[in-house]
């Protein structure tokens, strides 16, 4: 993926661990970023236990081993602050407090500085216990038993943790000073979540089953995600089954949804890409659960 390079000459100190910090760092590297992370001598946890993700996401990133709890990784740690325009952390307020990092005192002594800190939820429960899935939970994005299909709210919470970056640097460029901007794994779920309140994502909204051109069906051979939603995408798939409708009030109709789903369950994936790239339906086949 291409990217401006928005963030070159910037410094950036990452001590977060796991997924959301390290993902919020590698957009920050991807937009020109010099970036360093200090690591415990355990090394990050993901490193052991998802070396691939790791691996990925730490492509470019200089890596350094610091105890924090010790003077000489607190030295360390100085050394770094000192060249740095934005620290990163992921850990909670008190956390934070024990290491020397409460944003008062790094203000004071390095007033250039902005931190970016990354926490489970914001606010008066920061100090809360807290992960992905709880986040989702919270936001009634977990439906049944089955666990979501990705990380929703770390992903989400790198993005708004880059983004915070960008607009650290709007700040100290303006004031010539730092600042400190938290950012809410929470906060990222709950704005994920928006469609769902809106009800558009409900299983009577348009985009959350109701309508008959944007849907998973069973197909011959396996299953189509259909994503005809507008209506010259809808009428193509609508000729191409065979379905008479009026308006496009006639994609809301049971009646439609049943017969677009006869039709494409004498489909195989084969002719449905095809069919696809004939008509200009936009759909994508997928196999068998």
């Amino acid at each position: 993926m291409k990217t401006a390079k928005s963030l070159q000459g910037l410094r950036i100190l990452s001590l977060s661990l796991n997924l959301p910090g390290p993902a919020a760092l590698q957009r920050c590297r991807q937009m020109g970023a010099h970036c360093v992370k200090l690591e415990p001598p355990s090394g990050d946890p993901m490193r052991h236990y998802q070396r691939k993700a790791y691996d990925e996401l730490h492509q470019g990133i200089h890596v350094q081993t610091a105890d924090l709890k010790t003077s000489s990784g607190q030295n360390r740690l100085q050394q770094e602050l000192a060249k740095a325009d934005v620290l990163l952390t992921s850990f909670r307020p008190s956390a934070l407090a024990k290491l020397g990092l409460g944003w008062k005192g790094l203000h004071r002594l390095y007033p250039a500085l902005s931190q970016v800190a990354i926490v489970g939820t914001g606010g008066e429960r920061a100090e809360e216990p807290g992960h992905d899935l709880t986040y989702l939970a919270e936001q009634g994005l977990v439906t049944g038993l089955d666990l979501p299909a990705t990380l929703y709210a770390d992903m989400g919470g790198s993005l708004l943790a880059s983004e915070a970056v960008l607009q650290a640097v709007m700040h100290q460029q303006r004031h010539g000073k730092g600042i400190f901007l938290e950012v809410a794994l929470s906060d990222a779920a709950a704005w994920l979540a928006a469609p769902r309140r809106w009800g558009l994502t409900q299983t009577t909204g348009a985009v959350g089953g109701a309508h008959a051109g944007y849907r998973v069906y069973p197909c011959k051979d396996g299953r189509v995600a259909v994503a005809a939603l507008e209506p010259h995408f809808a009428a193509a798939l609508c000729q191409a089954a065979g379905v008479a409708v009026s308006d496009m009030r006639s994609m809301l109709a049971p009646a439609t949804q049943q017969a677009v789903a006869a039709f494409l369950l004498t489909q195989t994936r084969r002719q449905l890409n095809r069919l696809a790239a004939a008509q200009d339906i936009p759909l994508q086949t997928l196999s068998k659960q």
